[in-house]
């Protein structure tokens, strides 16, 4: 018959397991935190327009610290999963325009999703239990394609990007794939949301927001390429599985 394990065991592994998740725990109780204080109020565009005068004024007077401050902020926000950063890169191409806001994005979304990424992939390397049995169909059926599914995933830009970092860790995505497929997705992600962000920018700065002001081809095209992108998986998937039919 089998040795019960020592009663030291348990409790020692217990602890390996607690130290494992507690990264994942504290960055994502820190997202819940920041949404509910409801400090991600403040960058929304009416907030900023109408502060904007001060903000220029600032990011003339300390170039490297307003953008370094735009880059850390980002990637604090996505490493702790909060919903809705793309607000963060609206403020971005509102107040860096879309070029630079697209530079600088890209740049803290890698660095905060790889620092999500890595805690999640230590919580889940604590567990010991076997997935139920759709749940280890679904990780088998992701690796059996993992490059087109990690791309898929990455340009739904309607699905929370912290769930999405989650989610691909526990599928066991490469690290380089991850990377990859983060930097091509996000940029594109974010150059339309950067342009969205300077036309919504453009757009409110003529003053009170009525249809014919939102009828803006800065603000329209930006927007059509947003819905295209986040049509194109889907669909792209339709017609693949029509096809192999």
């Amino acid at each position: 018959m089998a040795k019960a394990a020592p009663p030291t065991e348990v409790p020692a592994r217990g602890r390996r397991a607690w130290r494992a998740v507690l990264p994942l725990v504290l960055m994502v109780a820190l997202g819940v935190a920041a949404v509910g204080s409801g400090v991600l109020d403040t960058v929304d565009a009416s907030h900023l327009v109408r502060g904007e005068g001060s903000l220029d004024a600032f990011i003339g007077a300390h170039p490297l610290l307003s953008r370094l401050a735009f880059t850390g902020l980002l990637a604090v926000a996505i490493a702790t999963g909060v919903p809705g950063t793309i607000m963060l890169v609206l403020a971005g191409g509102l107040l860096f325009g879309t070029v630079e806001s697209t530079l600088l994005g890209p740049v803290a979304l890698v660095a905060g999703s790889l620092a999500l990424y890595a805690a999640s992939r230590r919580a889940f390397s604590a567990g010991t239990r076997q997935p139920p049995a759709f749940a280890a169909r679904l990780r088998e059926r992701y690796l059996r394609h993992p490059v087109r599914h990690t791309f898929a995933l990455r340009f739904v830009p309607v699905v929370p990007l912290g769930a999405m970092t989650i989610a691909l860790a526990w599928l066991r995505c490469p690290l380089w794939l991850f990377v990859a497929a983060t930097w091509v997705g996000g940029t594109v992600s974010i150059a339309v949301e950067s342009a969205i962000g300077a036309g919504l920018g453009d757009t409110l700065g003529r003053g009170p927001m009525t249809a014919a002001s939102l009828a803006n081809a800065r603000l329209l095209v930006p927007l059509a390429l947003f819905l295209v992108i986040a049509a194109a998986p889907p669909l792209l998937k339709a017609w693949r599985e029509r096809r192999g039919g």
